[in-house]
């Protein structure tokens, strides 16, 4: 791996020598800044024709780097934030705890792994699969205060920790936010799906996108990164870090108050 961006006099040795990376290197690569609020990053994965999925699922393109800076992500916050729909196609588990990050993680006063909350109208879920029944901590649904009453207590049954964030059946994207900053989940990633980043994304509370350019072409309907509403006026991100490795470009954009 290669850091094409920032390049300084500290990382020149980085930009120019291809070798693969510590998770050490890549955790204080993508350390959270310090913040008073919640800090919401995504993490998402995209072929060169603008397909964030193949076949339904995001594996088919990405690499074995990406892997790597995935899990590394994941190690970092303190909530893993997901779409019901991702979780059905993808077939989410429960974070484990790594012992590479157990020292970092306890510095940071974090739990042994992050949780996994779970953005749902209708919670149409399986609360018998391990996301429910064996989390090393409790998962977190997300859900509208018009939502399903037997559906509710069916989550909360299975040991689910059941958030209202929204006044109807929906869930407002800013209130789910400071709803898991209320406990205590300050560091927030979400890896999607489209529909979920996009709802962020038009809601403008998304700090950060970790974008993997995949080298591959795809061509089909395949959705992008982000979908649903539009926003009026473009939301400007600056470029914090550029990495490579064999030919996929991992970037990281930041918010731009500026732009």
């Amino acid at each position: 791996m290669r850091q094409l961006f920032p390049v300084t006099d500290q990382t020149l040795e980085r930009a120019t020598t291809d070798r693969e990376w510590s998770l050490d290197e890549l955790a204080d690569a993508y350390a959270c800044p310090d913040t008073d609020g919640p800090f919401l990053r995504a993490n998402m994965v995209s072929t060169l024709d603008g397909a964030a999925q193949h076949d339904g699922k995001s594996q088919p393109i990405s690499s074995a780097a990406d892997m790597r800076i995935f899990g590394t992500l994941r190690a970092l916050a303190d909530v893993v934030v997901v779409g019901a729909e991702t979780v059905r196609q993808e077939g989410y588990r429960p974070a484990r705890a790594r012992a590479e990050f157990a020292r970092r993680r306890e510095a940071a006063g974090q739990a042994p792994a992050p949780a996994v909350a779970v953005v749902t109208a209708g919670l149409d879920l399986d609360f018998s699969l391990p996301l429910f029944t064996s989390p090393l901590v409790p998962t977190v649904i997300l859900t509208g205060a018009g939502a399903p009453p037997d559906r509710v207590a069916a989550a909360e049954k299975a040991g689910a920790r059941v958030v209202f964030a929204g006044d109807g059946a929906g869930v407002e994207p800013a209130r789910a936010v400071r709803g898991l900053a209320g406990l205590g989940y300050r560091r927030l990633l979400t890896e999607g799906g489209p529909r979920l980043l996009g709802q962020f994304v038009a809601a403008d509370v998304l700090d950060e996108l970790c974008l993997t350019v995949s080298p591959t072409l795809t061509a089909g309907d395949a959705q992008r990164i982000a979908g649903g509403p539009g926003v009026e006026v473009p939301h400007r991100f600056a470029l914090v870090s550029l990495l490579e490795e064999e030919g996929f470009l991992f970037t990281r954009y930041g918010r731009n108050r500026q732009g």
